[in-house]
């Protein structure tokens, strides 16, 4: 079974899946060249695999020569919702942490440009790093702000999660009427703007406030 610590605890979070929404901030859309008009939320799934605590090193994979990186706010469902409505679905936020969806960016655009998936851009071994779950309810990450990724001491991406396209309820709602939601879901939520290359011996420090924070070192890549 696939853990993640939770700040403060002994007894870990158990993850059930990884499951991530794309172009949910405006800005970040155009500098992907998409129309950051709202439309119905995107997602896709990471392996558990793709998990990585906390203080580990990220081993960038010997496939890509351009991997990104993506900050983005994480939720925790604690409910299984089918149909939820927004109420229910702040209702079931039990918790949130900072990550990074890491990706291959040349890969996807390959994987784009042939017309198809491109999991593999998105959901190989370490590419869902996330600090400790805070464990609180939507009226507690009502009380957090910005989210801020360092590399290397620069800030290189930085946005108020406020600002997504689709809130954390009407993401979890929405979401409730595609898939069964269930407890121990991660919800990555979308990335500001700022997503841009890392290198080996990056630091990379992701933070949410002073509630949680994400430290990862990006070493060599890995031989085919």
């Amino acid at each position: 079974m696939t853990e993640l610590a939770i700040a403060d605890r002994d007894t870990p979070w158990p993850v059930t899946r990884i499951i991530c929404i794309g172009r949910n901030y405006r800005e970040h859309a155009r500098e992907m060249g998409h129309n950051p008009e709202r439309a119905t939320p995107f997602f896709f799934f990471k392996p558990a695999t793709a998990l990585l605590a906390h203080g580990e090193v990220f081993t960038c994979p010997w496939f890509s020569k351009e991997v990104h990186h993506e900050l983005e706010l994480v939720i925790a469902i604690d409910q299984t919702l089918q149909g939820a409505n927004e109420q229910q679905a702040r209702e079931a936020v039990s918790g949130f942490a900072v990550g990074l969806d890491m990706t291959c960016r040349d890969i996807q655009r390959e994987a784009k440009a042939e017309g198809r998936p491109w999991e593999l851009a998105k959901g190989f071994d370490g590419s869902a790093p996330c600090s400790a779950l805070q464990l609180g309810r939507y009226r507690n990450l009502e009380a957090t702000d910005r989210l801020t990724l360092t590399r290397n001491g620069t800030i290189v991406q930085q946005g108020i999660w406020r600002d997504m396209i689709w809130s954390v309820p009407e993401l979890i709602s929405e979401l409730s009427r595609y898939i069964t939601l269930a407890p121990g879901d991660l919800l990555f939520t979308g990335t500001p703007a700022g997503v841009g290359p890392v290198q080996p011996g990056d630091q990379l420090v992701a933070t949410l406030d002073d509630f949680c924070e994400l430290s990862v070192t990006v070493a060599e890549q890995l031989s085919a």
